[in-house]
């Protein structure tokens, strides 16, 4: 989480406001061909709501998903590490749940919407956020995150009702190996589900594709499986 990608000297992406944790939000909002489907939140990187999180708005889009990436700065992106690292410390994991929260009102809402649950993608910080908003929140059908982090404890997954399908950099110093087996050995105890845990010859960021560790392969991998686990969950 040390390389700054290109999208940050970028303003955030919105197009769309609504009520959310006692204030209004913003967010970016991508719609299908169609105009209509099922709904997926994307949970930016610790780097705010950049071009990438954008982007994979409109892919989710493109495949046929109402897509809101909820910006969790407030409009701030970051410039540097440093700054991002200062932005994600400052905003907190319930907070965050919080905001995550009413996106998923909002999203729900949406007439365009054709499913009474959503899948969550993230990445990075917006991975962790992804399992612990699956966690707090049983709309939540599909968890998806993408070499998440998690900051402090881990959620507590005894009210999780999604499936999980996780993505991580086998190159991924942050995250390590056993990291990811003690979250995965949380989720079996706590909700007896199982999660599905994939590992790619890859570093942190792998599907960052503004990024200099990002590893094309890995990425088309990834995404393969991750757009028809969220058909099958959400319909």
């Amino acid at each position: 989480m040390t390389e700054l990608p290109k999208s940050t000297g970028a303003p955030a992406h919105q197009n769309v406001t609504f009520p959310s944790g006692g204030s209004t939000a913003h967010g970016y909002l991508a719609l299908p061909p169609s105009g209509r489907g099922p709904g997926v939140i994307v949970i930016q990187e610790w780097w705010g709501l950049t071009d990438h999180i954008a982007d994979v708005a409109d892919r989710l889009a493109q495949e046929g998903f109402v897509a809101l990436a909820p910006d969790l700065y407030g409009g701030n992106v970051a410039h540097e590490s440093e700054e991002a690292l200062r932005m994600m410390r400052d905003l907190p994991v319930s907070r965050g749940v919080e905001l995550l929260s009413g996106a998923v009102d909002h999203l729900l809402s949406l007439p365009e919407v054709t499913c009474d649950t959503v899948g969550a993608v993230g990445f990075c910080m917006g991975g962790g956020f992804v399992l612990y908003l699956a966690a707090a929140d049983p709309r939540v059908s599909a968890a998806v995150p993408f070499y998440g982090v998690i900051q402090g404890d881990l959620p507590d997954f005894t009210r999780l009702e999604a499936q999980v399908l996780g993505h991580f950099g086998e190159l991924d110093q942050s995250i390590p190996r056993q990291t990811v087996d003690r979250l995965a050995d949380a989720v079996r105890q706590q909700s007896g589900g199982e999660p599905d845990f994939r590992f790619y010859p890859a570093d942190h960021a792998f599907f960052n594709d503004g990024r200099p560790v990002y590893d094309a392969e890995s990425a088309a991998r990834a995404w393969a499986s991750t757009v028809p686990f969220l058909r099958e969950r959400l319909g």
